[in-house]
């Protein structure tokens, strides 16, 4: 059976005068994990207590499959859950938990079991069926509410900051293993989060939200590799901003634009979005697209520091107009940094590498 596809129809929602979801539209293929990506107060939350009936929109529709569910009460949504806490009751065994939304239902035991039985197997917790919430790590804990939440078959799985409980070495193997569940059970999925590592690593599509409105929405490479505001380049990772005007000439139409930064040294790049000439514009570029390099027509600057991290070498170069920016490199085994004092130039690694966003 195909998994259902989730539209959000120009959703908008407001608080009183204050605007939390501003004309979303969303098109979510079945069996497709989402995230849903963005700093808190940016409407991610309220986006997904709309879907899961909690909150009524001001506007616009959600559709599940061909049907407009907007009418529907929570437990009427077909739709499974996993809060941030898991909100699983300590008073019942691992097994009574996830059978719990079927009972509610009024499936018959045998059924019950086994529908349990097979989300035990899910999950891999099979020999631990009869202990109780207290008696389980984070991770065991995060596995019983998604298994409890799978059990009912949802058409739509949400997930809500599911591993902000969890110790950092722990999120990692949850990511995967949540990943692994959902392509196992083939539920069409949105995971709530202001993570970037984790909306990366985890979703399909990544849709990236300020104040309320949608930034972008595409594959959580595109969005990385390929930004669409300015926003987006430097929330999604990191970006050193540079500041000045957009130069006549170039090639304006194609998206080719030259620049003349605010210490009079120029930088080509790309243009993202209409900007007359003259006009003020932030530059892009994130650490990794530096290099340093012997081109007398490169960035002047000194470096200030070297921080070696892992297999990277991170060095931050204060330009000759006053700015710093931070480059990002591998590290040869054994390799040293370069020395605080040290003047270098520096470069693009390609003008695509290099964003140009009008200056707001």
């Amino acid at each position: 059976m195909a998994a259902d596809a989730l539209t959000l129809d120009g959703i908008s929602h407001r608080f009183g005068d204050s605007i939390a979801v501003d004309n979303v539209n969303l098109e979510i293929a079945g069996g497709e994990l989402v995230a849903l990506l963005g700093p808190s107060g940016c409407g991610k939350t309220t986006l997904l207590r709309i879907v899961a009936g909690f909150v009524q929109q001001t506007e616009g529709r959600v559709i599940v499959g061909d049907a407009v569910i907007d009418h529907l009460p929570p437990h009427r949504r077909t739709i499974g859950i996993v809060f941030q806490n898991y909100a699983l009751f300590p008073h019942m065994s691992v097994a009574d938990n996830i059978a719990y939304g079927l009972a509610a239902r009024g499936t018959d035991k045998a059924l019950q079991k086994s529908r349990v039985a097979e989300m035990l197997d899910l999950v891999q917790l099979g020999q631990m069926a009869e202990r109780y919430p207290a008696q389980l790590s984070g991770g065991q804990q995060q596995r019983v509410a998604l298994a409890r939440a799978l059990a009912v078959r949802p058409s739509i799985l949400l997930l809500d900051e599911p591993f902000a409980a969890l110790d950092k070495n722990l999120r990692l193997d949850m990511q995967i293993e949540i990943k692994r569940i959902q392509r196992m059970a083939g539920t069409t999925t949105i995971i709530v989060t202001h993570d970037q590592e984790e909306a990366l690593s985890m979703a399909d599509r990544v849709a990236v939200l300020s104040r309320g409105k949608l930034e972008q929405f595409a594959p959580a490479t595109d969005v990385y590799d390929d930004p669409r505001t300015f926003f987006v380049n430097t929330f999604v990772g990191s970006a050193n901003v540079l500041a000045g005007k957009l130069e006549p000439g170039g090639d304006h139409g194609g998206a080719a634009a030259r620049v003349v930064l605010d210490d009079g040294s120029s930088i080509d790049g790309k243009l993202m979005g209409p900007v007359s000439v003259g006009g003020r514009v932030r530059v892009c570029i994130r650490p990794e697209h530096f290099l340093i390099t012997d081109d007398p027509d490169a960035l002047p600057g000194l470096v200030e520091m070297a921080l070696p991290i892992g297999a990277s070498i991170i060095h931050e170069v204060r330009l000759a107009g006053g700015g710093s920016v931070k480059i990002e490199s591998a590290r040869a085994t054994g390799a040293s940094a370069i020395a605080p004092g040290t003047a270098v130039r520096l470069k693009p690694v390609s003008r695509d590498a290099t964003r140009i966003y009008a200056a707001t």
